[in-house]
């Protein structure tokens, strides 16, 4: 039998995109400070202090590392890292997950990791390391899932995801769906204009 995948955010408050840096990263240092010790753990593979974690968010604001975030209610609630080859001894971008305990058993993590993989593939990465604590058996689980080999050392499970090139397919969908997006974003914005305008003509009618 096929997997099924499964998604199942909070109504009407649950979704995924990529935050835009600088503006945005607060919100993952704001994440990242709400894991658990467990959850801490399992992500940087040791338990830190809040102080680090507010270090390292910053540097993720300022190295170029992509964030993609399933967000409720304006907070994100997990993220998946990208982050750039330039940091890695063997010149291959990193990835890195997290999903708070309240959201968890949701289909996050997948669709999480299916939309990091997107991400990877339009910037032209090939290969990705994915990186996680020995214990974070749901991790392992995942990356194993995408095609990863994992190898336990020092502690940790390492592995390679190999990245197929966009279809010609995909190429013809993403050319299409890139102008009909921004077309949509233009008529919600001139929506929003006009909504914003009769309640000023409505409230000057009132005075």
């Amino acid at each position: 039998m096929p997997h099924q995948e499964t998604f199942h955010p909070r109504p009407g408050f649950g979704y995924v995109r990529t935050l835009s840096q600088h503006e945005e990263l607060p919100l993952l240092r704001d994440h990242l400070l709400r894991l658990d010790s467990e959850s801490r753990r399992d992500r940087f593979n040791g338990f830190l202090d809040n102080g680090f974690i507010e270090r390292y968010a910053e540097k993720c604001a300022n190295d170029g590392t992509v964030i993609v975030a399933y967000m409720e209610n304006g907070m994100v609630r997990g993220a998946a890292e990208l982050h750039p080859p330039e940091q890695s001894d063997d010149a291959l971008p990193e990835v890195a997950f997290s999903v708070e305990p309240s959201v968890r058993r949701r289909g996050i993590g997948s669709v999480l990791f299916k939309r990091l993989i997107s991400e990877a593939r339009w910037r032209g990465y090939r290969r990705l390391r994915v990186t996680t604590g020995g214990q974070n058996h749901a991790m392992r689980a995942l990356a194993s899932k995408f095609g990863a080999h994992l190898v336990f050392r020092h502690g940790e499970s390492t592995g390679i995801i190999e990245i197929k090139p966009p279809s010609q397919t995909d190429i013809a969908k993403f050319a299409v769906d890139a102008p009909l997006a921004a077309a949509r974003a233009v008529l919600n914005l001139q929506r929003a204009c006009w909504k914003l305008l009769s309640r000023m003509n409505g409230m000057g009618g009132a005075a």
